[in-house]
């Protein structure tokens, strides 16, 4: 029988917890029965893990990261914070968010994630503190 790959199981429980219950050594017939929780990277969905490895691959470089998917600096962070709170096993110490640049805001603003008002009141706020 083929091995089939962590994809294929993903998408055949469509996203639902399971656990797998047997292990066998590819090379024998040597098989382990029991209960195993499969790791959090292994969780991610295929289109995050190809998301994660091109990050590994550029090294964290977001900008390369936009010219990769060709998707803005705040597309790549939102996308990241969403992965990373998939894989709570590397929890940093969390320090307040630092307010998002004008140019995020411009950027964020052309892809209507958020409105003039919301912009605007983002400006004024940083820029009082």
């Amino acid at each position: 029988m083929a091995a089939l790959d962590w994809q294929s199981l993903t998408k055949l429980t469509a996203g639902a917890d399971f656990v797998v219950e047997r292990v066998r050594l590819a090379d024998s017939q040597i098989a382990v029965d029991g209960q195993f929780e499969l790791p959090p990277l292994a969780r991610l969905t295929g289109e995050d893990a190809v998301f994660v490895i091109a990050f590994v691959r550029c090294h964290g470089s977001i900008k390369q990261m936009e010219k990769f998917f060709g998707v803005s600096y705040p597309t790549i962070k939102n996308r990241l914070n969403r992965i990373g709170a998939l894989l709570p096993f590397a929890e940093i110490d969390p320090k307040e968010p630092a307010a998002p640049s004008a140019g995020d805001l411009l950027t964020r603003l052309e892809h209507g994630e958020v409105s003039v008002k919301d912009v605007l009141e983002q400006l004024r706020q940083s820029s009082e503190e």
